[in-house]
């Protein structure tokens, strides 16, 4: 891990080289882009060197290419710097902590499309059942499962009323 993120560094100084350079040299570019695009283990990076190839390769091989020609190829270096940059950047606070699942309660009042910041009523929970019960039942030609669904999710919101509330 520690050799791809000084492999990552490395790539991302020579990238900084190159795309600060008054004239680019594009031979050196696609170099690069051609190590990023085969030994990177990031699919994103992977991608954006491949895709970067084509349009270096048309900047180098006419000298005088167009102005169009060579503004794309450095606007295809940019999104390469901007990828590794991305990866290479520390990431601080709970960016990388684990995504919380929702509790049983939460899955069924967001079935039943109800809110979760507030207590609801019997009444509630058994208005929003029988709307989309409604739609859902077989007869009226909706999918048995998702019936079958809606009803677990009222019965569970239900007897979470009847259970006293301890503080």
């Amino acid at each position: 891990m520690l050799a791809m993120e000084r492999r990552l560094a490395e790539w991302k100084v020579e990238l900084d080289r190159i795309w600060s350079a008054h004239l680019p040299d594009y031979d050196e570019a696609i170099r690069l882009v051609q190590q990023i695009a085969s030994a990177s283990e990031e699919e994103m990076l992977r991608q954006a060197a491949s895709q970067a190839l084509p349009i270096l390769r048309s900047a180098a091989a006419h000298e005088d290419a167009d102005h169009a020609t060579r503004e794309a190829a450095r606007r295809r270096v940019g999104v390469i710097r901007e990828v590794l940059s991305a990866l290479t950047t520390p990431q601080f606070g709970k960016r990388s902590a684990a995504v919380k699942l929702p509790t049983p309660e939460e899955r069924c009042r967001a079935l039943l499309g109800l809110p979760l910041e507030r207590r609801l009523s019997k009444a509630e929970i058994h208005r929003a059942y029988k709307l989309l019960a409604k739609r859902a039942h077989p007869d009226a030609g909706g999918n048995a499962q998702a019936f079958l669904e809606l009803s677990a999710a009222h019965d569970t919101l239900m007897k979470e009323r009847r259970m006293p509330q301890r503080h």
